[in-house]
């Protein structure tokens, strides 16, 4: 490694091994912004301590919370419901973090004074208007940078309780509205299309008072505000979208085997596995149980040399629209021709991700058709690369980082890729579990 860069010139060798990898950073940042609004201290073991985390932490703290942070553990002590200290000037640094971003302005809708909310090259790109919109029928008043940040929320005395319709499938926008339901009086109704439910489950075991009506596409979450809440202790389990690039990198690897212990499976987060699994992949779940709402279990998975394309089913891609550029290097060494189809909200991430997919696979020599939501990916199952490849330029997206490395490590070539840095927005131990595996 050269500065902020990596190299990568050799296949990783058959490995056999068992990984505990960090906590769920939806589930960090999401527990962290809860126990915040609790009543009482909270304590979280296994906290992510990535700069997306740490930035929540940061912009708690400056909003009056109380939080120490150790080596083995994280405690908050909760002001209660619109129980932060609102002094003039406030700005909050989103810094990469879109969940943060967003989260945090639903627990600003009551602001008694204007706070700004800044973010750092990549998140100033992305859209904003999706969540200040339905934020403002609450009767925020919201002066974005044409729906970008910077954006100053003024907030209301006077909350009015909305029925607000999510249709992008986005747990971000789905969840601001929840935490603004938190301190509205009456009945907040969401319709929302199937996405992630780590703040449902959360709702549930706080004991706040929530309905859900499952339907096939979508869900209707009903919520009545004003209920305080007491301290909610957790052990954050281990993210699967950091163990993906691990599971991405057995099956492509030569005779290797894995363990990756303590996973979060909730089913709103486990296409990756379906999909990999429908491609014929060797993935197995042991040890299931039952943690406070979320279902966890160690997964098993082992190289395989023969591999299926795939048509992918669009109602997978809610649950897996964070692993679909590991899920390309999959498609590339298939039998086949893979199509991947309703992916416009891979290019709303930290960079156009599908576009990024695109150039990867074509600088791998990987024969692609692609349009603005779609790609169709013709696999080679003896595909080996023996040239130069560099990637940089990406805005700091670490899935497009992390993405490169395992492409390195299992199809061969002379890689150089820079902004290693970029992992430390979302799974700073990634290459230190790389040199796991090497050992």
């Amino acid at each position: 490694m050269m500065n902020n860069k990596i190299i990568i010139k050799r296949l990783i060798k058959p490995f056999n091994k068992i990984l505990e990898i960090e906590g769920d950073k939806s589930l960090s940042i999401r527990w962290a912004l809860l126990a915040s609004q609790a009543i009482g201290k909270s304590k979280s073991i296994n906290i992510l301590r990535s700069e997306d985390v740490l930035s929540t932490l940061s912009c708690l703290k400056k909003l009056g919370v109380k939080i120490k942070l150790s080596k083995d553990k994280c405690e908050i002590n909760g002001l209660g419901l619109n129980g932060f200290k609102y002094k003039k000037n406030i700005v909050l640094n989103a810094g990469n973090s879109g969940t943060l971003g967003r989260l945090i302005m639903g627990l600003l809708v009551h602001a008694k004074n204007k706070i700004k909310i800044i973010g750092d090259q990549s998140l100033s790109k992305r859209d904003f208007f999706r969540v200040t919109k339905p934020l403002e029928k609450f009767g925020a008043k919201f002066k974005t940078n044409s729906g970008k940040l910077p954006i100053t929320i003024e907030g209301t005395t006077k909350p009015k309780p909305i029925k607000y319709t999510e249709d992008k499938g986005s747990a971000q926008c789905k969840t601001a509205v929840m935490l603004a339901a938190l301190n509205t009086s009456g009945e907040t109704i969401i319709k929302a299309k199937k996405s992630r439910n780590h703040s449902e489950l959360l709702f549930k075991y706080l004991g706040l008072p929530i309905k859900i009506k499952k339907k096939n596409s979508f869900d209707v979450i009903r919520i009545t505000g004003k209920k305080k809440y007491k301290a909610l202790n957790y052990k954050i389990p281990t993210d699967i979208s950091s163990s993906a690039f691990f599971l991405v990198l057995t099956i492509l690897s030569n005779n290797s085997k894995l363990k990756v212990k303590n996973v979060n499976i909730n089913p709103s987060r486990t296409g990756i596995i379906k999909i990999l699994r429908l491609m014929g992949a060797k993935i197995y779940l042991r040890n299931i149980k039952k943690y406070k709402g979320e279902k966890i279990a160690d997964i098993y998975v082992e190289s395989i040399k023969s591999l299926k394309a795939i048509k992918c089913p669009t109602y997978l891609n809610s649950s897996a629209i964070d692993e679909f550029l590991v899920i390309f290097l999959v498609a590339a060494k298939a039998k086949g021709i893979s199509y991947f189809r309703d992916l416009s909200e891979l290019n709303q991430k930290e960079s156009p991700r599908l576009k990024w997919g695109v150039k990867i696979l074509k600088m791998m020599g990987v024969k692609t058709i692609s349009n603005n939501d779609s790609i169709k990916i013709f696999g080679n199952p003896d595909l080996v690369v023996n040239k130069t490849i560099t990637i940089k330029n990406y805005l700091k997206d670490h899935r497009v980082f992390m993405t490169s490395v395992v492409a390195a490590l299992t199809f061969g070539g002379n890689w150089k890729i820079y902004d290693k840095n970029s992992i430390r927005t979302s799974f700073p131990s990634f290459l230190k579990n790389i040199e796991e595996l090497k050992r």
